[in-house]
């Protein structure tokens, strides 16, 4: 455990115009799943199959977001949040994949505009995870025809909101989506075929160029990015050729697979030779890897750990490692502090990480998109929460997010993962991110310490000492 010793006390201030925010994304809280001509996602259909998910736990009622955004947008005030990344559920915006459904463009408007009146930026994500599940019984992301099909989502949300939104992310965390989907099944749709996650990656990707080209069209000016879950990756053995070749291996699955297309507009020679038994090449279309490569205005960073990584295979799947990934696999114990989920917290490898996009890729403004941890979070007699880890976890981030600002790297914002506690996942209720607790029985919320303590960081653009 990390505790309230852990928290500086020299302080660290950002630059002028730093953007301060939180995360949410649909399914985690908006429950609502049957509401207003919403139909089902991959992750519907994968809560109801016994044993996917911790406790049996679903998508309903998660944080009630659906119904409760009003007073969400006014806690969000009231903390000084200046901008709020949240993701727009495709199952409501084009249920099934087909026709518009206006009721969920509605909720999504009335959303934006109750922002923007409280004076907070909307930060849409177009696709954080949740496929419509009749997409998913016509092949899901492994099929071609999804990427086309996600343009014409981003055609009907952009229709509606691409004149009152200046900056839009088109995919969160592709990673996860097509290798916890569709190679470990540890995630919706809980597919285990790796030639699919392969075919998945390159699909999401495809989907991205695709959507960037209809942001360019129906919303001009307005910028444009996509957020990787980005990982500094190290050899349990540095001596030891085997462990080597690993962490180059996860390091060309989990970062260089999305970044190089994204920024680079081709794949990395040695991940083309490590996929090609999967199948990548057949796959990628002349033309594919251009409009992947459309430029882009921002890359979002999701940081939660670094990987620690060996040739030895992952011993609850049998997987090499690099296709279980960070949220799973079983790694050596180096004796750091850990979080609720089992992983490290190594919050100096953040810096290195956000060196290495700033020296070895072309040039964009960095934002971290998500960070944060879940902890054991129990509420004392008066229902407050002094959650001292998370405030730790947060504090050490940012003081290494600043030492590479300081650097010359251009990070432009930070957002806190999570807003809200919400449905984790496969770990359904049992993990608690947020700096706000939700009773799920009730639906009350109460702000713990780390809200008060990051309210006072937005308002300070930066790190005063305080604890």
């Amino acid at each position: 455990m990390l505790g309230e010793s852990s928290v500086h006390t020299d302080g660290c201030t950002f630059p002028p115009g730093f953007v301060w925010g939180v995360s949410t994304a649909a399914f985690q809280i908006e429950g609502a799943t049957a509401a207003d001509g919403r139909r089902p996602s991959i992750w519907d259909e994968f809560c109801a199959r016994p044993g996917a998910v911790v406790g049996g736990d679903t998508g309903e009622p998660a944080a009630d977001h659906y119904r409760r955004f009003a007073a969400d947008v006014a806690l969000m005030r009231e903390l000084g949040v200046g901008a709020y990344r949240f993701s727009l559920a495709w199952p409501r915006v084009r249920p099934d994949g087909g026709a518009v459904n206006p009721a969920g463009l509605d909720f999504y408007e009335q959303l934006v505009d109750t922002l923007l009146a409280a004076g907070i930026t909307p930060w849409p994500t177009l696709y954080h995870w949740d496929l419509p599940q009749a997409l998913e019984e016509r092949g899901g992301w492994a099929a071609r025809e999804t990427a086309y099909r996600f343009a014409e989502y981003t055609e009907a949300v952009l229709g509606r909101l691409g004149d009152r939104v200046d900056t839009w992310t088109t995919l969160n965390e592709p990673w996860c989506a097509a290798f916890l989907g569709y190679a470990s099944g540890r995630h919706a749709p809980g597919r285990t075929e790796p030639r699919a996650a392969v075919a998945a990656a390159h699909h999401l990707l495809l989907g991205h160029g695709l959507a960037v080209d209809r942001i360019r069209d129906l919303a001009p000016g307005a910028r444009a990015g996509v957020t990787f879950n980005l990982f500094p990756v190290t050899p349990v053995d540095p001596a030891d050729a085997a462990d080597r070749d690993t962490a180059r291996r996860v390091d060309g699955l989990q970062n260089r697979l999305f970044l190089d297309p994204v920024l680079r507009g081709h794949y990395p020679d040695d991940v083309l030779a490590d996929l090609a038994p999967y199948g990548l090449a057949d796959v990628v279309a002349d033309g594919d890897t251009a409009r992947i490569g459309t430029p882009l205005d921002l890359l979002g960073v999701n940081y939660y750990r670094d990987l620690y990584v060996s040739a030895v295979p992952d011993e609850k799947s049998g997987l090499p490692s690099e296709w279980v990934g960070a949220e799973h696999a079983g790694f050596p114990d180096r004796g750091l502090p850990q979080t609720d989920s089992g992983w490290d917290v190594n919050a100096g490898e953040l810096t290195a990480l956000l060196r290495r996009l700033h020296t070895e890729y072309p040039r964009l403004p960095l934002y971290l998109t998500e960070n944060g941890a879940a902890f054991p979070d129990r509420a004392d007699a008066d229902g407050a929460v002094h959650d001292h880890d998370r405030i730790a976890f947060i504090d050490a981030h940012l003081r290494a997010a600043h030492e590479a600002v300081a650097e010359g790297v251009d990070l432009r914002g930070y957002f806190y993962w999570s807003l809200l506690d919400n449905f984790e996942w496969a770990e359904g209720y049992a993990k608690r991110f947020g700096l706000v607790h939700v009773d799920y029985r009730t639906q009350r919320r109460t702000p713990k310490a780390s809200a008060s303590w990051y309210s006072r960081v937005m308002a300070d653009n930066g790190l005063n000492g305080r604890r």
